[in-house]
């Protein structure tokens, strides 16, 4: 029988990341003269990258960045942030223990982010969960990325697991838009980083803590996990 796999997106689904993010935007947006954002007027920016990350920032303040200084202050971003990945960065309530769980039942897991690898390898680490993951691939690890299904499918490939078993975790639409193209089950939490609620973003299942996840599963599991 098949392994079971269950793919987790990374921002606002395993890690609590805003905080840190914020942080290096206004970091960013202070290069250009503008003064910080507050943490409850960003934190619903994140979920889309850096750079519309970067734009959004400008965006509150009124402003645009043309595309060549959006180039330097995306790749300022990228250089403050991974020294700064994970001052205040945590796991969300209960995910160890369901991680530990489904580990402990067989599945395979995997990480499918829009956070460039070397930042998703290296954030993973320090929260201590990296070595639990089959495969851990970014936005710049295949040549397509999330919406596109094959970041998807090339993650669950190289976890060595089946798309015909196997289940998604996010936060936002582009978690669900995604899902839904490789025609996978998706479990959206309703904790992460979305300007819409997840709710109305037609996941197959909602969940508003970790401790939900296995029992949202069950309808996605191989009969034998299900006994």
């Amino acid at each position: 029988m098949t392994q079971p796999t269950i793919v987790f997106d990374l921002d606002g689904t395993l890690a609590d990341s805003a905080r840190d993010l914020v942080a290096t935007l206004n970091v960013v947006l202070a290069m250009d003269g503008l003064p910080p954002t507050r943490f409850e007027q960003a934190r619903d920016l994140i979920g889309a990258g850096a750079r519309p990350l970067i734009e959004r920032g400008f965006a509150l303040h009124g402003r645009t960045v043309a595309p060549a200084r959006l180039d330097e202050l995306y790749a300022a971003f990228l250089d403050h942030y991974h020294a700064n990945i994970a001052n205040e960065t945590v796991l969300f309530e209960g995910v160890r223990t369901a991680l530990d769980e489904f580990v402990a039942d067989g599945w395979i897991m995997a990480v499918c982010t829009n956070k460039i690898e070397a930042h998703a390898r290296t954030l993973l680490k320090a929260l201590g969960v990296d070595t639990l993951f089959a495969a851990i691939s970014g936005k710049d690890t295949f040549a397509w990325f999330k919406p596109d299904p094959r970041h998807l499918l090339s993650t669950i490939e190289a976890a060595g697991g089946s798309p015909n078993s196997a289940v998604m975790v996010g936060d936002s639409q582009t978690d669900i838009d995604t899902a839904r193209a490789a025609r996978i089950p998706c479990v959206a939490v309703s904790f992460g980083y979305t300007q819409i609620p997840v709710h109305d973003l037609g996941p197959d299942v909602v969940i508003d803590h970790f401790r939900d996840l296995w029992a949202a599963t069950r309808p996605y599991a191989p009969r034998r996990l299900m006994a």
